[in-house]
């Protein structure tokens, strides 16, 4: 089978996504890579790829989903990669997918350059053990008829961090759009309930920064606030969710589906 003849599941729920599927359409345009990287999160080892949404192939990958999965090349379409995801989340991402396109929708389509999309599951890696995986999905290209086209995928390993998953779909703004829409699907295995912790949209804000890496004097800079304001709402943030410090905080972000 070609590349773009291999079905996935996506391609159902996507269907009900307004927008082009017509085979073997080629996209030429490099997307932004320099900017998708400045809205992920560098938190372990990651890769990426853009994917064609006209037929599902791969291009521009990052060289570490080689080693990362125990690759000998580099997948030509997106079935490769759900192939690496464990059996028991494939209906999870389903759900997932179909929370980011009626979010996306709600919002407004205008818009959809402008959002990210970001869920976890668990994906096999070289050593054959199934690892927890931070996904982001960024659109960089749309038709002219305002149709999503392109997009780019990040994942990045976070098992070392966390191995729980905590079933959230969260559909955030980048550049100049600050929306923040976390969604919650429904797992019969997900024991913990999500404790409200009540982190106001700036603190939200302020706490993806702290995920990225970022000081708190360039924090201060990107939000235009002062540092001393970064260090009470990083305070704030830490009473807020009984961390001791940034480490445990990430730990309790990824668990709970604040990031």
């Amino acid at each position: 089978m070609g590349n773009s003849e291999k079905k996935h599941p996506l391609i159902e729920v996507w269907s009900t996504y307004p927008g082009d599927r017509k085979e073997n359409k080629k996209i030429l345009n490099k997307p932004p890579i320099e900017r998708i990287i400045g809205e992920m999160f560098a938190i372990g080892e990651f890769y990426y790829y853009v994917l064609n949404l006209t037929n599902s192939t791969l291009s521009h990958h990052h060289e570490n989903i080689l080693k990362l999965h125990g690759l000998k090349r580099f997948p030509g379409n997106l079935k490769e990669v759900i192939d690496l995801t464990h059996p028991d989340d494939i209906d999870f991402v389903m759900k997932a997918e179909h929370a980011v396109i009626k979010t996306m929708m709600e919002i407004g389509l205008e818009y959809q350059l402008f959002l990210k999309s970001s869920y976890c599951f668990r994906m096999k890696t070289a050593n054959g053990n199934y690892e927890l995986f931070h996904h982001q999905a960024i659109p960089t290209l749309e038709n002219e008829n305002g149709h999503i086209i392109q997009a780019i995928n990040i994942h990045t390993n976070i098992n070392h961090i966390t191995k729980q998953n905590p079933y959230t779909v969260l559909v955030s703004g980048i550049g100049p759009r600050n929306d923040f829409h976390q969604i919650k699907i429904e797992n019969p295995t997900l024991i913990n309930p999500c404790p409200n912790f009540n982190l106001t949209r700036r603190e939200t804000e302020v706490l993806s920064f702290i995920a990225k890496g970022y000081s708190g004097s360039e924090i201060s800079q990107i939000l235009i606030l002062s540092e001393h304001t970064v260090r009470s709402h990083r305070k704030n943030i830490l009473t807020k969710t009984n961390s001791r410090n940034s480490k445990e905080l990430l730990k309790k972000a990824f668990e709970w589906g604040l990031i």
